[in-house]
């Protein structure tokens, strides 16, 4: 879970930390799941947006700060990878294991492998340029980087991960490929068409407007390309269903008032935005099971002695965020809470 997020799009407002994300065939909205009335800034005028506005700064505002103190912290318990590890189903690794961090890179390498991108491309097909949209402090960019012999360029909100990850890539003699900037995901300082891979990996669950987020997403991204999202979601709805049950939103908010996240949506959400844009191999997968162990094991090296010192060391907000662990893993146990793979290619 990585920092990267811009303003909302005047499209929609959202009430942060306490609103569900819906689809349907005409529409994308926040919903109050206290109001069956939809807030739009048609119906609710020049006061609607700038209280978005003013909700979207603080929320960009606090994602920045949560980063900014406690990167430091997962990096020096957990590394360069600030992202779920990929597990076999019901595996149990222990506190000893040095699997967590192998798991990290699996992950990389299993989203790769879903969404079909491979180093044995014709010339004209390689991957050359790569933007990760949220790159923490530049584990994935690094890697993607020295597999495909390729640029690629990290956006993040938080200057300290932007200043970090530059300077592992110089002390890795990866600064000539390798660049971090501190940049807006819904606005992003790119040219169209520019990347031919464009990588997410846990920042989409940050985005205010999904819609926008897809919207860059698919701008960047040069023809033939390939897009990959990795995200938290939530659960999809049934047929019928129009929103979370209300239990399970709570649950969801008090996430989200730890780690700043605003309206959840579900794989579903993403697979239809991207149908808007008439991608193609548009393909989505629930990993929640391989990531069940990801969870209790940060919570285990949370509990060590080394874990405890540098915990209090890094601050409230890291505290907090371990405080809220538990629930995430009650969210993934009761299948409110998934993880979503979603690919697809831009049509040449």
């Amino acid at each position: 879970m990585k920092a990267t997020l811009a303003p909302s799009s005047l499209t929609f407002t959202s009430l942060p930390y306490s609103s569900s994300f819906h689809s349907s065939s005409s529409s994308l909205l926040f919903r109050c799941p206290s109001s069956s009335a939809s807030m739009t800034t048609t119906t609710r005028g020049n006061v609607a947006v700038a209280a978005a506005a003013t909700s979207t700064e603080a929320l960009r505002k606090g994602i920045a700060e949560f980063y900014n103190e406690t990167s430091g912290l997962w990096e020096e318990i957990w590394g360069d990878h600030m992202h779920h590890g990929f597990y076999d189903p019901d595996s149990s690794v222990q506190l000893s294991d040095s699997g967590h961090r192998e798991a990290q890179i699996r992950m990389i390498e299993e989203s790769l492998r879903f969404s079909g991108v491979t180093t044995d491309e014709e010339e004209e097909k390689k991957i050359k340029k790569i933007v990760d949209v949220g790159c923490g402090i530049g584990g994935s960019s690094r890697y993607l980087a020295s597999k495909f012999g390729a640029e690629s360029i990290g956006i993040t909100l938080s200057p300290v991960q932007a200043k970090r990850a530059n300077d592992l890539a110089a002390a890795q003699s990866l600064a000539h490929k390798v660049s971090f900037q501190v940049a807006d995901a819904l606005e992003q300082p790119f040219e169209d068409g520019k990347f031919d891979l464009v990588w997410s990996m846990e920042s989409g669950e940050h985005m205010p407007d999904k819609a926008k987020f897809v919207n860059e997403l698919v701008r960047v991204v040069a023809p033939g390309g390939r897009i990959i999202i990795v995200t938290w979601c939530h659960r999809n709805l049934s047929e019928g269903e129009k929103a979370l049950q209300p239990w399970e939103q709570n649950l969801l908010d008090r996430i989200c008032k730890t780690f700043y996240l605003p309206a959840w949506c579900s794989t579903d959400d993403y697979v239809h935005l991207l149908q808007s844009h008439s991608l193609q191999d548009i393909k989505c997968a629930d990993w929640s099971e391989n990531v069940a162990p990801f969870w209790p094991a940060v919570i285990r090296t949370a509990l060590t002695w080394k874990g405890l010192v540098s915990l209090l060391r890094s601050g409230m907000k890291s505290i907090k965020g371990a405080l809220t662990m538990p629930l995430m893993i009650e969210g993934y146990k009761k299948g409110v809470i998934k993880f979503g793979i979603i690919t697809c290619r831009k049509p040449l």
